[in-house]
């Protein structure tokens, strides 16, 4: 069983090495602790509840810790920013064409109506999402066009 064990250490190292995502180092533990048994000749059932209670108690000890540390910072991007910001339309847009153009973060980007209609330069609108480089628009009526309809 030692060689086994020891085996078992190595695998899992190298598995570990290999990904460097932390998918395998709690079972290098718990082969270490197999491997300490099988070389005080404890039984091969002793040897396997180590294994798995010491690669138990290290995943649920350092996985919150490696979890934490891994997860870092969200940096936005240009489209974090400019999604949801209301923007003027510099060419009008419309979809069955392939034209349009909204400013937006202090540049132009190629913009596409969102549901399909055709927008006029010069409208106020505001960013749906993003598909690759280009802006998709919603206009969006306010409170006040409404009310002067009516």
């Amino acid at each position: 069983m030692i060689w086994i064990w020891l085996g078992a250490v190595i695998l899992f190292g190298a598995v570990e090495a290999m990904t460097a995502g932390l998918v395998s180092i709690w079972f290098v533990a718990g082969a270490l602790a197999a491997l300490a048994a099988a070389l005080l000749d404890a039984s091969v059932l002793i040897q396997l509840v180590l294994f798995v209670a010491v690669s138990a108690a290290a995943l649920a000890v350092t996985r919150p810790l490696v979890k934490k540390i891994t997860s870092g910072r969200v940096v936005p991007t240009n489209a974090d920013r400019v999604l949801g910001q209301e923007v003027k339309v510099t060419e009008t847009i419309d979809n069955e064409n392939a034209s349009g153009a909204v400013y937006a973060d202090g540049k132009t980007w190629t913009a596409r109506s969102a549901d399909g209609s055709v927008i006029p330069s010069g409208t106020v609108v505001k960013i749906d999402h993003m598909e690759g480089v280009k802006l998709f628009v919603k206009y969006e009526k306010k409170l006040n066009e409404k009310m002067e309809v009516m």
